[in-house]
């Protein structure tokens, strides 16, 4: 079937004469550039009275072919070969044809008659009957396609317009329709084809630019919708690509020459579709893609160094290949030396309220009565994309007087700030466990994948399955690759409903801004409220050093989610346990604290509801005494945690799947109990330079990498 194909065009034109090719055949291949449709252009091929190997090749290559039939289309037996062959495509490879009759009576090209039929006698006249007839029956198969007759259109621009639609449609129909309801979409395509130039065979670099909720990852993705089947590979990145590729390696830090290694190993496994590839330099990329065009596009960029890692310098890819950086902040870009620069602006107020009304009513205008009150949203929206699909989400369905009710809200409250008119789809869940869940992941778990977060959440109340379809459906997260993600927004919009809880942190359900964070730990004031914490340490002032309470915990029994990271690795750390810290509440799930300063844990700590355990870079030397009840625990991650010697039983740990000690350089021997982990899928031990063997009898069959 023509779908299991790899094509190298779209659409193969197939026309007879310059006077078709300079008016009606120039303006549709520009209106198929407009919308990144590519066509086979055979301005270099040098025509003779038959059409040789490297014509027939692009036939067989091209996706459609759109046949111009003109009152001198038959003179050329050049044309009427190459019909022999799109028609043999046809039949044999699934190959779609759209004929145009231009100016010409369908009736004469299909029964070879009137002026039609005349030109083809005298082309016909020094030819074998067999080869007429072959043309003949060629010019009736395809003149009986339903296709466009010129004369049944006034205006020949809008004909145009609709056949390139036409051809869009038919690839749509075998590839992603989630963009086909994107209002404006063809516009921004068309634009972003100026910058992209896909005639042109160097390598270039381009950028979309626009603030945050204004729609440039919905563009991006259509871009890759698009234009992937134009590329040997192609690579989609996004935030929780990125971040995943960071997280084990250098504890966040972007400048890490492990991390680097890590970005591009992963990278080149994705667009390579091979997995366990191994780099030790990073010029292994360059080495690999050099000949390879490849479409790369990089979503949500906020560090220069990602950029840089990942499309260091155009010669790192083959011809052709297109590289995609997005970005809120432009000196990204221009700092890169990307000067194709595509800025995402607001939509015209017209185009504002077809996005709204997509949203909300699954067409392009409000029904009757409702024009009044939708255009009233799009003002208080200052048509913002994402806030007029999250409303849109919201309002869908209801009547009139619930749309008014909720404007009256919006009159009161939303002070031209974008995250208070988001907080109404907040407030519109039907019910208070996905409220629940929608601030749990703004606080602790965005760009977290659903299993983890279905693990860490398991001993809640809160049913995790039907709370993210009901997000979803509110257009409040997104779910890409199995990972969770929420605009950013969306995420202070649900921070803020989380400060509103009350005027005193220690008394909120989580913490996540640093100064509230510094004063709970400090002057031990939090409560049972709260579940979780969440702490950048780069964000202390550094004027300031934050010296944990000894019972700061004491207070927060009910915490089950601990988030201590930064971001910096090799700057000093001012965040302080003194001697007498020996208190962890004993609920926790979540255990994240980077360079974690003491030797080991405290000596009453008790691991038994640990679900993730990531200790990265810490002076920890051991962590507890005995067979702690590890049923629960999924996840442990030592690395880089240099002094460490032992780890603890793991006898119970039956349901660990990765345990991560690369860069524990003291750590000379591992638990016998490890060989009895039979669900455990990765192990780390890189750089553990002083471990002398792994236990006999351990269990490798289940282990994907090691």
């Amino acid at each position: 079937m023509a779908s299991s194909r790899n094509w190298l065009f779209d659409v193969f034109p197939s026309f007879s004469g310059e006077d078709v090719r300079q008016t009606f055949l120039s303006h549709l291949l520009k209106e198929l550039d407009r919308k990144l449709i590519s066509a086979f252009k055979d301005s270099e091929i040098k025509k003779s009275q038959s059409i040789g190997p490297e014509l027939e090749q692009a036939i067989r290559d091209s996706r459609i072919a759109v046949v111009i039939f003109s009152k001198n289309y038959a003179s050329s037996s050049w044309c009427l070969d190459e019909l022999l062959e799109i028609k043999k495509c046809k039949d044999i490879f699934g190959q779609l044809v759209i004929p145009i009759f231009y100016r010409l009576d369908p009736t004469h090209v299909r029964k070879q008659t009137g002026d039609f039929g005349e030109v083809f006698d005298k082309t016909c006249h020094i030819k074998t009957e067999d080869k007429k007839n072959q043309w003949k029956q060629a010019l009736t198969d395809v003149a009986n396609i339903h296709g466009y007759h010129s004369r049944n259109w006034g205006n020949e621009a809008k004909m145009i317009e609709h056949i390139a639609n036409d051809v869009l449609n038919k690839f749509l129909s075998t590839a992603s329709k989630d963009f086909n309801d994107f209002v404006g979409i063809d516009d921004h395509i068309a634009k972003m084809s100026v910058l992209l130039h896909m005639e042109c065979e160097e390598v270039r670099m381009v950028g979309i630019w626009g603030s945050s909720g204004i729609g440039k990852t919905t563009i991006a993705r259509a871009l890759f919708s698009r234009l992937s089947r134009h590329f040997q590979s192609s690579i989609f990145i996004d935030r929780a690509f990125i971040s995943k590729s960071m997280e084990i390696y250098s504890r966040g830090n972007p400048d890490d020459y492990n991390m680097k290694l890590n970005l591009q190993r992963n990278f080149l496994s994705e667009i390579l579709d091979k997995k366990d590839i191994k780099i030790d330099h990073l010029g292994a990329l360059a080495e690999r893609l050099k000949y390879h065009k490849v479409l790369v596009i990089i979503d949500d960029l906020d560090d220069q160094v990602v950029l840089d890692t990942l499309a260091g310098q155009a010669q790192w890819f083959g011809r052709g290949s297109r590289i995609i950086a997005i970005t809120k902040d432009k000196h990204i870009l221009t700092a890169h030396g990307i000067n194709h620069i595509y800025e995402v602006k607001l939509p015209s107020e017209k185009l504002a309220l077809e996005i709204l009304c997509q949203s909300a009513f699954r067409k392009n205008t409000p029904p009757h009565g409702y024009m009044e009150l939708a255009c009233e949203v799009v003002e208080r929206v200052d048509s913002l994309p994402l806030g007029l699909n999250v409303l849109g989400s919201h309002l869908r369905g209801e009547d009139k007087e619930y749309w008014l009710d909720q404007l009256s809200r919006f009159r009161k409250g939303i002070d031209g700030k974008i995250h208070k008119t988001l907080r109404v789809s907040y407030d519109g869940l039907n019910n208070k466990e996905d409220k629940a869940l929608f601030r749990h992941i703004a606080c602790l778990f965005n760009y977290a994948g659903i299993i983890e977060i279905k693990k860490l959440l398991a001993d809640s109340d809160l049913d995790v399955n039907m709370g993210l379809r009901n997000l979803n459906d509110n257009s409040l997260i997104q779910i890409r690759r199995q990972t969770v993600v929420m605009h950013s927004l969306l995420q202070e919009m649900g921070k803020e409903v989380v400060r509103s809880q009350s005027n005193e942190p220690g008394e909120r359900e989580f913490l996540t801004d640093s100064k509230d964070i510094c004063n709970v730990l400090e002057e031990d004031i939090g409560s049972r409220n709260v579940l979780g914490i969440s702490l950048n340490k780069d964000e202390i002032d550094e004027k300031d050093e934050l010296h944990v309470h000894n019972s700061a915990f004491k207070g927060m029994r009910n915490l089950r989610f601990l988030n201590i990271y930064t971001n910096k690795s090799r700057t000093k750390d001012r965040l302080h346990l003194l001697e007498g810290f020996n208190y962890l509440p004993p609920k926790l799930r979540l255990l994240s604290w980077d360079r974690y300063p003491m030797r080991c844990m405290p000596s009453k700590f008790c691991p038994k509801y640990l679900v993730k355990v990531k200790m990265q870079g810490s002076k920890l030397e051991k962590l507890w005494e005995g067979i702690g009840n590890l049923t629960c625990l999924d996840y442990m991650d030592l690395s880089g945690s240099e002094n460490l010697k032992e780890i603890p039983d793991l006898s119970l740990a039956t349901n660990l799947k990765t345990l991560n000690l690369s860069g524990c350089s003291s750590l000379v021997d591992l638990p016998l109990s490890i060989r009895n982990l039979n669900k455990l899928m990765t192990l780390e031990m890189s750089g553990c330079i002083n471990l002398r063997t792994l236990p006999s009898g351990i269990n490798l069959q289940s282990l994907i990498s090691i």
